[in-house]
């Protein structure tokens, strides 16, 4: 026998999505750069993989608790907590202590994520949160790059996973920074360069020093063409991150040549590509309108770049999101979406 009958808001069309399958998505697309973590990395990238995506899930099974929730792993289920954990663990040096991946993935989820209401209520990204909380702290530790296990000559052949702690090394953007501010020496300036140049041609395998996510541009690239053929995302936020980084770049390689790095190199280093497909792109703290998503992704790519060229720090893809991410509210507010039947006249 028919009781009631309950009418939800507009519109009543079903689109087959849910949060599940988006965060899923999301994990496959990442799935080619982290297989090349892996060989990469070996060990080390595994242990920290596990180390993030454990401890945040943890760290939200025990926010719910506290919350009293009445099933407080329910929430574990949309795999929300496992995409933050790998995205920060993608953003971190392989070699860093396990104990500081830990409170880095305990502190994205519980203060970027919980302590603003869960998911779909954060302002800022969860693992950039995470991120920057460690860099604040452990400023050394994320500033140490390994060579990857795959170009040390040393590297025994029954083990050779010992070998990436074996050598450290400094990565591509940081030669960039030494070369932007020996800009006055063309000598030095060009030595730097030349070094940024050989190691760009091991970008798209990833066979350099630098973060677990951020040394495969061939792999996130793969990664990011997948979720654009599922609608994962759209094309407007990574589109508008890479071009309105290639411009800034390239302005500035036009007007300085002497100490300023290719755009090019700039679009395959760091982490600019795992920046525009997967950490941009999130559904929440992103704007919702199509202009709202180019402005938003111009708005990453060129901070990015100022902070590279004229910042302290040679990466800005997490200033740059988190910043971002701040006016993302406002830009929803300029940029409102037309009502169906067009703007009222009134």
């Amino acid at each position: 026998m028919l009781t009631g009958l309950r009418v939800s808001h507009a519109p009543h069309i079903g689109h087959g999505l849910s949060i599940r399958r988006v965060m899923l998505d999301v994990v496959i697309g990442l799935i080619p750069a982290m297989v090349a973590a892996l060989v990469l990395f070996r060990h080390r990238a595994a242990l920290v993989i596990l180390v993030s995506v454990g401890s945040g899930l943890a760290t939200e099974l025990a926010c719910n608790l506290l919350r009293g929730r009445g099933r407080p792993w329910e929430s574990l289920g949309d795999l929300s907590a496992v995409v933050t954990g790998i995205i920060l663990a993608f953003s971190l040096p392989p070699a860093l202590p396990l104990w500081a991946v830990a409170i880095g993935a305990v502190f994205a989820i519980a203060i970027g994520k919980v302590v603003f209401g869960g998911l779909g209520a954060n302002i800022f990204n969860p693992a950039m949160v995470g991120r920057s909380f460690l860099t604040a702290c452990f400023g050394t530790l994320m500033t140490t790059w390994t060579v990857p296990a795959t170009l040390d000559p040393n590297m025994p052949t029954v083990s050779p996973a010992v070998a990436v702690d074996a050598r450290t090394q400094a990565t591509p953007l940081a030669w960039a920074k030494q070369a932007w501010k020996a800009r006055s020496d063309p000598q030095q300036a060009g030595q730097l360069k030349d070094k940024v140049t050989v190691h760009i041609r091991r970008s798209l395998l990833g066979e350099k020093a630098g973060c677990l996510g951020e040394t495969g541009s061939l792999w996130l690239i793969l990664g990011g063409i997948y979720l654009l053929l599922r609608r994962t995302i759209t094309i407007h936020i990574p589109a508008a991150v890479l071009a309105s980084a290639f411009v800034f770049s390239g302005l500035v390689y036009l007007f300085h040549p002497a100490g300023a790095i290719n755009p090019f190199v700039h679009l395959c280093s760091g982490g600019l590509l795992l920046g525009a497909f997967f950490i941009a792109t999130d559904p929440v703290t992103a704007p919702i309108t199509t202009k709202g998503r180019w402005l938003f992704g111009a708005g990453v790519g060129g901070l990015t770049i100022l902070i590279r060229v004229f910042g302290e720090y040679p990466e800005g893809v997490m200033y740059a999101v988190l910043l971002m991410n701040a006016v993302s509210p406002l830009i929803d507010r300029l940029c409102r979406a037309v009502p169906l039947g067009g703007r009222p006249s009134v």
